[in-house]
């Protein structure tokens, strides 16, 4: 009922905008067509006035008025053509007036005296549909006062005729425009209709459902396709989200079975000697140091999905800020027999908060050095570049299968082989990573071979300057792994 509703003021719109539209156009036709025919008409009369002035200068000298009267018959033929020819010696003495035209366009003895004033003027009779041009004729033998005209009645008769033809035209027109709109509009809503009575099914218990896309060529098919494209992006979130819901779920199920247990077993013993207590305590403080490095790697993606930028973005030179992070974790280094090579670091500034920016080497430096075996070795470089600043993490560790390298930076992902919850990690590290990536417009891409090794390239562009900051200052972050 609405939609017919809609239907019928869009179709009274699209009517009245059509009608007004011809209306303009029957009414500017009508004008010009009526200012070509004038014109027309006004050439036409100046000739005639001439050729008869021509006549009463090239009389003799007391030529009477028979004579002009002859001539301006036989050069003219006034009644034949349908003119009209009056001839006055000043100051009064009318010598000549020409009868009744042959149309029957006018009365020649209704036609008033044109006023001196008006001399080289063309004024028109709409009653006796006739043009009449006076001008004053000075010759030898005096002066004449001459008026002469042209019967405009065809004039008159194809302007009616147009007039009536419009006026015709324009109901026929509009009864035409209004069904035609109302159509058209209800056609066009009917689509709109079905679209949104399928955005009204769509929710987040039934995401996949898809707008009807009418292939009409106009906005409502374009408008159709955004919309699913939009609705694919919107379902791809709800998807992952509910993967996060579930995978963070288990993550942090783990831990806490595992403190439960240790706890109730702790009660279940009653009286401990010190030693035994000492390692059920050390085993539940080690889950709930896990679980609370969980908790910080969830709050950390929140914010940076949140679009959290509130830190203080400044230039930042990457080369000292990795020295400054390896050198923090070049201990861990050492206990596990991995050497940290420098030697690749070059100034490359990028414009940021220090404090994300040293998030990222710490976790694709942890990452590294949790995955190779004694004796490795893991670089570190950056460089500078006209498009941006590059850092790039490489080491020589066990490496990614290929089928795994689209997903290293999911969330909660592990290889099975390479990265089980033992070693310490949860899962949460790269998709940090890539999250603050996103959030400062840089890419990052991992190549690996099984066996060999695996590198992390970061690319940063070129965002601005700022105020340079001392890497000694800042405090480093906690991986988030």
């Amino acid at each position: 009922m609405k939609r017919r509703s809609l239907a019928v003021q869009l179709g009274a719109w699209h009517a009245l905008l059509l009608t007004a539209a011809f209306a303009l156009a029957g009414a500017t036709s009508f004008l010009i067509l009526k200012h070509s025919l004038m014109a027309t008409a006004y050439n036409a009369v100046a000739r005639r006035s001439e050729q008869a002035e021509g006549i009463l200068r090239d009389a003799p000298v007391g030529a009477t008025a028979s004579y002009l009267a002859d001539q301006i018959d036989t050069r003219l033929s006034p009644e034949f053509n349908s003119r009209f020819v009056r001839v006055t010696r000043l100051p009064g003495t009318r010598l000549y007036q020409s009868g009744p035209p042959a149309n029957g366009s006018f009365d020649p003895a209704q036609i008033p005296p044109t006023p001196t004033a008006e001399a080289g003027f063309s004024r028109i009779l709409d009653a006796q549909h006739l043009m009449v041009r006076a001008t004053r004729v000075s010759t030898h033998s005096g002066d004449y006062w001459l008026e002469t005209g042209v019967s405009i009645l065809g004039t008159d008769d194809a302007l009616v005729q147009l007039r009536n033809l419009l006026l015709a035209l324009l109901p026929v027109l509009l009864a035409c425009a209004t069904v035609g709109g109302y159509l058209l509009v209800n056609r066009a809503l009917r689509d709109v209709d079905r679209i949104a009575q399928t955005a009204a099914q769509i929710s987040v218990q039934n995401h996949t459902l898809r707008l009807p896309v009418v292939r009409t060529g106009d906005a409502v098919e374009r408008l159709s396709k955004s919309l699913n494209m939009m609705l694919s992006r919107l379902s791809e979130a709800v998807q992952q989200s509910r993967r996060f819901v579930a995978d963070a779920s288990h993550e942090l199920r783990t831990p806490l079975t595992l403190i439960k247990l240790e706890l109730h077993e702790i009660v279940a013993a009653g009286q401990l000697n010190p030693g035994e207590l000492h390692d059920r305590v050390g085993s539940v403080l080690e889950e709930v140091a896990r679980l609370e490095q969980l908790v910080a790697g969830l709050l950390a993606i929140s914010r940076l999905d949140a679009g959290d930028n509130n830190g203080i973005w400044i230039d930042v030179d990457l080369a000292p800020l990795a020295t400054s992070v390896a050198e923090q974790m070049r201990l861990l280094a050492e206990e596990s027999g991995i050497e940290i090579d420098l030697s690749g670091l070059a100034p490359a500034i990028v414009n940021g908060d220090p404090a994300r920016l040293k998030q990222v080497i710490v976790n694709l430096l942890d990452n590294a050095l949790r995955y190779t075996p004694r004796g490795g070795r893991v670089r570190i470089s950056s460089a500078s570049s006209p498009q941006g600043s590059i850092l790039e993490v490489t080491d020589t560790g066990v490496g990614i299968p290929a089928a795994a390298l689209p997903h290293v930076f999911d969330r909660f992902f592990r290889v099975d082989t390479a990265r089980g919850r033992d070693q310490g990690g949860g899962g949460l590290g790269l998709s940090i990573v890539k999250s603050i990536c996103l959030l400062y417009g840089a890419t990052i891409d991992v190549r690996s071979t099984p066996g060999q090794g695996t590198s992390f390239h970061m690319h940063f562009p070129r965002l601005g300057s700022g105020t340079s900051a001392s890497i000694d200052s800042l405090q480093p972050p906690a991986a988030a792994d």
